[in-house]
């Protein structure tokens, strides 16, 4: 389907620079634009391509002004990067949509599923789970017994819902998410060897929550690990026993955090950021990339560095590490004037 730039410019609410008739058909970053792509530029950085790029059309905000001749033609906008999501959440609503259940998956005769959901080959629905309205469950999906699966949720193929877990309404788990394994609790015996504790809780995930791909989020010991609404959790990520994550909360890759701590709302969690068991994170709390924490956080805080410092402490200390060569050198060579 194509759109023109008077079409896109009456949607968002933009004004024309350029041929109001040039269309468009798919999307493009601005520095790989082709003839017929859309792209657009949120970030002055990337300026320089806008010089070069052949999309035909590119979405700019209100105040660019163009230092040199552009050959596409300018849609400018009071928020370009709200303009974006609109457009792209138009564009995946147009894609058609997965319907119908296979007559290759296993449904139990004791599960229920709506009537509209979607459920794909070789997916498995156990004795007494329950997949409301809406939902889809790609191919080879495992959702165990008990389950229950809200309206509007996506499970993308391979995700694994273990037995008695809930997920709520409109959320999207990734391909290869497990979601209720066993904790990981063994009890050390004088002999070296261990005993496994039984994990005998579950996971609650809250609505509106997105699970990247290759995340594992673990079963309580007893009562729930429990992921609040709105969470979003980017691509291999672990999840440990017990563990709370607050309303609103993102984090990126490869952030591990272990049993039993609690992490408040609306955090942002850089990537490779690791959390000992047992640690408070307050409300709004910002952790930097490669942090380590193995003590509680206050509302509000910023976190860099292992172990983890507040922001302007670590920033210090890490002013006097790059010196620590050239200190060193001065500290040998008073010590040798010393010696004479």
């Amino acid at each position: 389907m194509e759109f023109s730039a008077e079409m896109i410019a009456g949607l968002l609410g933009g004004s024309i620079v350029g041929d109001k008739n040039a269309s468009v058909h798919t999307v493009s970053s601005i520095e790989g634009g082709k003839p017929g792509s859309l792209t657009y530029l949120s970030n002055p950085k990337y300026e320089q391509y806008i010089y070069s790029t052949e999309a035909s059309i590119v979405l700019v905000g209100e105040e660019f002004e163009p230092k040199q001749e552009v050959k596409a033609t300018l849609i400018k906008l009071p928020d370009v990067g709200a303009a974006v999501l609109k457009l792209l959440e138009m564009y995946n609503a147009m894609k058609p949509q997965k319907k119908g259940i296979s007559k290759m998956c296993s449904i139990s005769e004791k599960a229920t599923v709506a009537d509209d959901c979607y459920v794909g080959d070789f997916a498995v629905i156990e004795a007494g789970a329950v997949v409301e309205a809406g939902a889809k469950i790609y191919p080879q999906v495992y959702v165990g017994d008990g389950v229950k699966i809200g309206a509007g949720t996506v499970l993308y193929p391979g995700v694994k819902i273990y037995e008695g877990c809930r997920v709520g309404k409109n959320c999207i788990i990734h391909a290869g998410a497990v979601i209720g394994a066993d904790g990981f609790g063994f009890l050390p015996k004088p002999d070296g060897t261990f005993d496994k504790i039984p994990q005998l809780g579950n996971v609650i995930i809250e609505d509106n929550v997105e699970i990247g791909a290759n995340t594992c989020v673990d079963r309580a010991k007893t009562d729930s690990t429990i992921i609040r609404k709105g969470v979003k959790l980017d691509n291999l990520i672990q999840i440990g026993h017990n563990v709370e994550v607050g309303e609103n909360t993102v984090s990126s890759a490869q952030t591990g955090i272990a049993g039993s701590s609690k992490v408040g709302q609306n955090c942002f969690l850089a990537g490779q950021v690791g959390i000992a068991d047992h640690v408070t994170i307050g409300n709004r709390v910002m952790i930097g990339s490669q942090s380590g924490l193995d003590k509680n956080v206050p509302d509000g805080e910023i976190r860099f560095g292992s172990p983890a410092l507040p922001g302007i402490n670590y920033h210090r200390s890490f002013a006097v590490f790059k010196e620590l060569p050239e200190l060193r050198r001065r500290v040998a060579a008073l010590e040798k004037e010393l010696k004479k």
